[in-house]
């Protein structure tokens, strides 16, 4: 599956894939995660622009549409990981570990973070499957503790989160455990 940093002409159809990724929390009880407004195009332009975006493609055929997508920030020397959303349709294909590891592999930092839903079973327990390990508290960095600060300001703590990493392996992918 090509994985490329999307073109402009792209953006909007990433705004659309994270509406449709975000359908399946209202099955859990999550409707305003569902109904959460995708980022701008001014921002996804941002993080185009600066590389920091990646898209998975069937072809990588221009005009074909994204099925998958991830933003990624550097924080505290590390690749943190802002978003990564994939089509339902494309659920369960390995969209969302190839994005993983190619952001790993380009970005060269030493280690990748995130934060995510501890219960949701296409987050947290995901993540740890592909080699992230929560961190605790004492380990929270200046930047992960902003990161939540701000997540806990938009209100997304009315579910259990959890910040994890993954040391990069040098292979773009997680070592077996």
């Amino acid at each position: 599956m090509p994985i490329r940093v999307p073109d402009p002409a792209d953006l909007p159809a990433l705004r659309a894939l994270e509406r449709a990724a975000g359908e399946p929390f209202r099955a859990l009880g999550m409707a305003s995660i569902a109904d959460d407004e995708p980022p701008p195009l001014t921002l996804l332009a941002e993080y185009q622009r600066a590389g920091r975006a990646l898209a998975a493609y069937d072809s990588g055929r221009p005009g074909e549409p994204p099925h998958g997508y991830l933003l990624w920030d550097r924080i505290d020397g590390c690749a943190h990981i802002e978003q990564v959303s994939v089509h339902p349709e494309r659920a369960r294909r390995g969209v969302g570990r190839t994005l993983i590891d190619r952001a790993e592999r380009e970005c060269g930092l030493p280690a990748l973070t995130l934060t995510t839903f501890a219960d949701v079973p296409w987050n947290a327990p995901y993540y740890t499957r592909l080699g992230f390990r929560q961190l605790t508290a004492a380990e929270l960095t200046p930047g992960l503790r902003a990161v939540r600060a701000h997540e806990a300001e938009l209100g997304l703590d009315h579910w259990p989160r959890v910040c994890m990493r993954r040391e990069a392996t040098g292979s773009g992918g997680a070592q077996p455990i």
